[in-house]
């Protein structure tokens, strides 16, 4: 595989074969990376509920919840910021939506003036092939006394774009479709089924790859 520089970036760009909307402005091209924004839409982990027995705290499952009614939905609008409290996470949106062709896959990686602020951001992560629409940043403030504020329009992180070295089919996933806030209607795939019973071995064995494949 092979990264792409500036040049090959704003090629692929202009022609649409990698989208990035709204557009590239100006700081965001560096020279083998592109900078993306913070959004608007910010979610909060919620900690309790109500339920008819009364205030009830929230376990999470992270493989089977992801609903809506496990976080605040703050919509931010132009001009306001988020105070981000010492240890606290969240996710928020980016400002860009991204499509990444069949040849190219990308890597997220937060920006070293983020890291600074005393901020973690989890993106060394895969975006795969095929995908198209904004990501989700998880974010946590690593101080315990301090607040951080986030402004929606920052440059926040980077994302580099490898050139594979076929084309690859698109699979479309189902965290790829959807907003963070509706991941909570996930389908119980034949995978999951395994997962949830802890029948590892036997999920290894009924779908090995082939060596044809």
């Amino acid at each position: 595989m092979s990264i792409l520089t500036k040049q090959e970036i704003l090629e692929r760009v202009h022609s649409g074969n990698i989208g990035i909307n709204p557009g590239l402005d100006s700081f965001q091209l560096q020279a083998h990376a592109v900078d993306l924004r913070l959004g608007f839409t910010f979610l909060i982990p919620k900690a309790w509920r109500m339920t008819d027995h009364g205030r009830e705290a929230l376990s999470i499952d992270p493989l089977r919840d992801h609903g809506p009614e496990y976080f605040d939905v703050i919509e931010l609008e132009q001009g306001q910021h988020f105070d981000l409290l010492p240890e606290e996470y969240v996710l928020v949106s980016t400002f860009e939506t991204i499509k990444i062709p069949n040849d190219l896959m990308a890597i997220l990686y937060p920006r070293s003036s983020v890291n600074r602020k005393g901020l973690s951001v989890d993106l060394t992560g895969i975006i795969d092939s095929g995908y198209e629409g904004p990501l989700t940043l998880p974010i946590r403030n690593n101080t315990n006394s301090q607040v951080i504020q986030l402004h929606p329009g920052e440059r926040f992180c980077q994302i580099v774009f490898e050139e594979l070295a076929h084309p690859v089919e698109a699979r479309k996933s189902r965290w790829h479709q959807k907003d963070v806030v509706d991941k909570g209607k996930k389908e119980k795939s034949a995978e999951m089924k395994f997962v949830f019973n802890g029948d590892i071995k036997k999920l290894k064995k009924d779908f090995a790859v082939k060596k044809n494949v």
